[in-house]
């Protein structure tokens, strides 16, 4: 299972925090209190982390996260160097069956995943496999201890309001991040940065992955409008919110990774339960 953090080939002052080819868990030991912006909804006020989840008779309170912020590079360097010092190393988990997963994924067509409801028009309702493939991509994201507490150390160094440089989009028993990977399918979902919504990039890296993000997310015409709706059937069948903006969630992410490279920073993104 592959995270946002990599692996940090050497631990001296002298090392460069970003080289590697993936994300290792290490963390600073800091919590840091649920963020403004996962509490918008009053209703929705919980602080339910992901591996808390509690089964089905408190799905009322789950809320989806996914937020993405640029961060300086010598902020990013602190933090993971912190981290290090900190923080002892710890294996890797593997999921040896993404694989496979992406193979279903792909060869299953995304109409079959819901159906509309018969009994509240505009809605629709979720079948076994959208119930799968939500897994699939609830269980891509790793969620030990101190991964999140790095996750929550790189919050806090986002800007506070969002704006340009911050995106925070939340929504009601339903991940964002877990819409918009259905909206878009499989291989542009792996255009994305990162892992399945989390990254962390310095600002030479966002360069380098703007054009295959563009790719991924500046849809048009028809491709923009079957996303759209399949971010609605998404936000109705699994989650419980009709009213959910999706354009802003293919528009989002851009705007903050093309103020990264604007402003000369990098950019984190981080996908989470509250």
């Amino acid at each position: 299972m592959r995270t946002f953090f990599k692996w940090l080939e050497a631990e001296d002052d002298h090392a460069n925090p970003y080289d590697g080819a993936r994300l290792q868990r290490h963390a600073h030991p800091a919590e840091v209190a649920t963020p403004t912006w996962a509490l918008r909804h009053p209703a929705e006020s919980c602080t339910i982390r992901a591996r808390e989840r509690p089964g089905a008779e408190a799905e009322l309170s789950v809320m989806g996260v996914w937020v993405i912020g640029t961060v300086s590079d010598q902020k990013m360097r602190e933090l993971l160097q912190a981290a290090v010092q900190t923080s002892p190393s710890a294996p890797m988990p593997a999921d040896a069956d993404v694989p496979g997963k992406l193979a279903w994924w792909r060869s299953t067509a995304p109409e079959s995943l819901f159906s509309a409801s018969e009994t509240s028009p505009g809605s629709w309702v979720a079948h076994e496999d959208a119930f799968r493939l939500s897994a699939f991509f609830d269980n891509c994201h790793d969620d030990s201890d101190p991964v999140e507490a790095l996750g929550d150390a790189v919050m806090a160094r986002f800007p506070p309001k969002e704006e340009e440089g911050l995106f925070a989009a939340t929504a009601r028993k339903a991940s964002p991040f877990s819409a918009l990977a259905y909206a878009l399918g499989p291989d542009a979902v792996l255009r994305l940065p990162g892992w399945f919504g989390d990254f962390l990039l310095h600002a030479e890296e966002v360069r380098a992955q703007l054009l295959a993000a563009e790719e991924a997310l500046a849809l048009t015409g028809t491709q923009r409008r079957d996303a759209v709706e399949r971010i609605h059937r998404w936000m109705t069948g699994l989650g419980d919110d009709p009213d959910y903006d999706a354009e802003e969630l293919l528009d989002g992410p851009l705007r903050v990774l093309r103020h990264a490279v604007r402003t000369g920073q990098g950019a984190a993104g981080l996908v989470r339960w509250y």
